[in-house]
């Protein structure tokens, strides 16, 4: 029998759906404080309604039984990702109030560290609410990306479709889904990439300070997802466990060990 007909799958459906009217809400507080345009509310409803869609089939598919408090702060952080990327949309139009679009970023972007730290604390980590994160974390870093592209070129993207591209390489690429060591540098790294491209789309520095900052951001995206692809080319032979990838951020890949019937189990498949 289907999770959404049991009891526990109905509680799931009403927490995404409070979270998917959660982003009406907040669109259309948006839409009456700066006159948020058409394409923004489409762009932000399309977002509120994808995110509902895939989040709803990925609790079914694994026949999760409780959505956690460490899905609900991922929840309010993809609402929150929801209004940036309408104003992002907007902004093609006519430029969104500086101070509203930071501040909704950098809550965001500070809640990133949040969510984890419920699920150790309260014992709820999941690869499901890995998977949550780690794609509210890439979609915010891309549609980040798209705003900077227009004040510094269209070089900046890469920074936002890197992680893509590397995830559209590991299927034909297998050896891409090896399991990679623990590296500082590597999450440091991840971690910068949301904080620089925020800084440059302030406005706060002057043209150069924020080309270059941004400039470094991609540097350093680059080095280490071209370190981290080269150690799996000298491994790529050597694996001899069951792996899954899930990248965190930009650069972070995890491989998720286990037996192959709870593998299926808990893995979302893109």
């Amino acid at each position: 029998m289907a999770l959404i007909n049991t009891y526990d799958g109905r509680l799931l459906l009403s927490e995404t759906t409070v979270g998917a009217g959660a982003q009406v809400l907040l669109l259309a507080f948006l839409g009456t404080a700066i006159g948020l345009g058409p394409a923004g509310w489409l762009t932000g409803l399309a977002f509120g309604l994808a995110t509902w869609a895939v989040l709803n089939r990925a609790l079914l598919r694994t026949r999760t039984r409780s959505f956690g408090p460490a899905n609900r702060v991922t929840l309010g952080r993809a609402i929150l990702v929801g209004a940036v990327t309408a104003l992002v949309a907007d902004s093609f139009q006519s430029s969104p109030p500086v101070s509203l679009f930071v501040g909704l970023t950098a809550v965001a972007l500070i809640l990133d560290g949040v969510d984890g730290k419920v699920a150790r604390r309260t014992g709820t980590s999941t690869a499901l609410g890995a998977r949550f994160d780690m794609e509210v974390d890439a979609f915010l870093i891309l549609v980040l990306s798209v705003y900077v592209s227009m004040s510094f070129g269209p070089w900046v993207l890469l920074i936002g479709l890197m992680r893509y591209v590397f995830v559209a390489a590991a299927k034909v690429m297998p050896w891409l889904n090896g399991s990679l060591p623990h590296s500082m540098a590597r999450k440091t790294v991840a971690a910068v990439q949301g904080v620089f491209l925020l800084v440059a789309a302030s406005g706060l520095l002057p043209y150069a300070a924020g080309f270059g900052l941004v400039a470094l951001a991609l540097g350093s995206l680059l080095w280490s997802f071209g370190r981290d692809i080269a150690w799996l080319f000298r491994n790529r032979d050597g694996r001899d466990v069951l792996t899954a990838t899930a990248t965190v951020n930009e650069t972070v890949t995890v491989a998720v060990e286990a037996p192959a019937e709870r593998r299926a189990a808990e893995l979302v498949r893109s």
